[in-house]
């Protein structure tokens, strides 16, 4: 099983690696008001940061707002 993940990794991020090599030419992008030219792979690296973010953010929120009412619920049940 540790063979099998350690392959998929090496596979995953050899394909990265191809895909942001592949795509170094600028683009114009737009953010708010401002545009900023930047390189593609730079652009597809920030948008995936921000998703991973995004995806740990969001469900951390969510449970810390049950976990509190939960709280709540035992503290005034004591």
């Amino acid at each position: 099983m540790r063979k099998i993940k350690l392959v998929t990794i090496i596979v995953v991020s050899v394909l990265t690696i191809v895909i942001l090599l592949q795509n170094t030419e600028t683009v114009e992008t737009r953010i708010l008001l401002a545009t900023v030219p930047m390189s593609r792979a730079l652009l597809m690296m920030l948008i995936f940061v921000m998703g991973f973010v995004v995806g740990i953010l969001v469900p951390t929120y969510f449970l810390r707002k049950t976990d509190g009412k939960a709280k709540s619920v035992l503290g005034t049940n004591r």
